[in-house]
């Protein structure tokens, strides 16, 4: 297989540049280890779209946030992601910490932020009615936004595909082939691919993948640990909420997510293994406490859910490494892109586009980057039926030209049978309960897919024509059932 760029990560990373490159008359291969894009970083956050006062704008962290946060109306709007401006409030309970407040606007308005306000008294509870009442300032920042962040990745993938990227799943990148001290190709565990230029944004990874292009740093994973409240509480707090930052962290917040839930994390800790997103009663009782500083009254029931992600820390280093290699011609580090790299994506990948030209017009002056003449800015909008719970006719309607939009899949969030077929049939498939969940949320509500799992399991077997022995949970090795039980009483085994 060849390539004219080969992008290693399908996280938000990789795909925002993937989209980015597919504007151009390139064949360009993404790789992804795992059955699905957004599998990790990408899927275990809260999704903020970060304003982008508490960064240095002289760091690619800070000046790429700022650039980034005005371009996600339009990009959102184009890909059909639900994307909510509703602002932030760092919350101030002293003096010390109006101090605080006052540095981070003053920060703010360095980096060109504008309408960056400090807000007291009667106008801070009329902007957060259940804060805690002992809350006396707060740095008000209309900007911020909040997003599902798998939903941004995935969207980004099917953009890239329907403009001719090649996502390759389970394909995981093992070796760098080098000649001359140039890429020419990179080594998968289903085969050789054939490349002029290899851009690394494998997240927690992106070390072992730069060691093979000469590069000696470590990529630490920090945990963070959140929880999940049913949506009765979503409309708890109206915006983002931070307290005071710290050098390690911004702190323990509380968010409205995109869909309606209330979230609260994370807190932040090293772990040894890059795979470890076990959740831990400490951890737990941790961010209540902390969010409950906040909001007092913080419900201490109806938790959907708890999950952790992992953000990529390079060992002695804070800032973003995104830059074309120095001693290995064709490869492109865009590595330790933690928080705010969801906020920085779509000017990451334009920067990354801007250094790819550069590579390119050094080393294979006869690739030609030019723009497609029919490149898709747009995906379509796909009918949901949480979107037509007050039009009930429209629905019909839609119905009468689809019937499988007429049978439910998941109560708790309103699915219906076409929306799980829809997901099984974008340009990058669902192919897995998990993928299933990220797409169309049948699972994610107050059961947790006690209802739903089963019906979505026959519909996946039927439509990737697979038994049902063979559908995963999220890829091989997850497969969720076991045997058949007819073959169990056929064997005398114990049901």
């Amino acid at each position: 297989m060849k390539a004219d760029v080969t992008i290693i990560g399908g996280g938000v990373i990789g795909t925002v540049i993937a989209r980015e490159l597919s504007r151009y008359n390139l064949n360009i291969i993404l790789l992804e280890k795992e059955d699905d894009v957004a599998m990790g970083t990408s899927k275990g956050n809260l999704g903020i779209i970060h304003a982008g006062y508490n960064a240095d704008f002289n760091t690619l962290k800070g000046w790429l946030n700022i650039k980034s946060n005005s371009m996600f109306d339009k990009l959102c709007q184009d890909l059909k992601v639900p994307f909510k401006r509703i602002g932030s409030l760092v919350i101030g309970f002293s003096e010390k910490d109006l101090k605080k407040l006052k540095e981070l606007k003053e920060n703010g308005e360095k980096n060109n932020l504008k309408n960056l306000e400090i807000v007291t008294g009667d106008k801070l509870f009329k902007l957060e009615p259940n804060l805690n009442h002992k809350a006396k300032y707060a740095l008000y920042a209309p900007s911020a936004g909040i997003i599902s962040p798998y939903k941004f990745t995935i969207a980004l993938a099917d953009n890239s595909v329907v403009n001719g990227v090649k996502v390759l799943l389970e394909t995981e990148a093992i070796d760098l082939k080098c000649e001359n001290d140039q890429v020419v190709s990179v080594l998968t565990n289903k085969g050789i691919i054939n490349t002029r230029i290899v851009i690394n944004a494998a997240g927690l990874y992106a070390g072992e993948v730069a060691k093979a292009a000469g590069y000696n740093f470590r990529i630490n994973p920090l945990k963070g640990e959140y929880q999940l409240f049913d949506k009765k509480w979503g409309s708890l707090v109206n915006h983002v909420l931070f307290p005071i930052p710290t050098k390690l962290s911004k702190g323990i917040v509380i968010s409205p997510s995109v869909h309606g839930n209330l979230l609260i994390g994370p807190n932040c800790y090293p772990v040894k293994k890059k795979d470890d997103l076990a959740t831990t009663e400490t951890g737990m009782d941790e961010i209540y406490t902390e969010a409950k500083k906040l909001i007092s009254h913080l419900p201490d029931q109806d938790t959907v859910t708890s999950f952790s992600g992992l953000r990529a820390t390079i060992e002695g280093r804070e800032d973003f490494i995104i830059e074309a290699s120095k001693k290995i011609k064709g490869f492109i580090n865009v590595a330790g892109i933690k928080s705010p790299g969801l906020s920085a994506a779509p000017a990451i990948a334009e920067m990354v586009l801007s250094i790819l030209k550069e590579v390119a017009s050094k080393i294979f002056p006869k690739l030609e980057l030019n723009y497609q003449d029919n490149f898709v800015e747009t995906l379509n909008e796909l009918p949901r039926l949480a979107d037509y719970l007050n039009k009930i006719e429209e629905w019909q309607e839609i119905i009468e030209k689809d019937s499988d939009y007429g049978e439910i899949i998941c109560r708790c969030e309103n699915i219906s049978k076409g929306e799980i077929i829809e997901a099984v049939q974008q340009p990058v498939p669902a192919r897995s309960l998990d993928a299933i969940k990220r797409r169309t949320r049948a699972g994610m509500g107050r059961c947790q897919g006690g209802f739903c799992s089963p019906r979505v399991l026959r519909i996946l077997s039927e439509e990737l024509k697979i038994p049902f022995l063979k559908v995963t949970k999220k890829g091989l090795g997850s497969e969720i059932l076991k045997t058949m039980t007819k073959d169990m009483v056929e064997k005398g085994d114990k049901i």
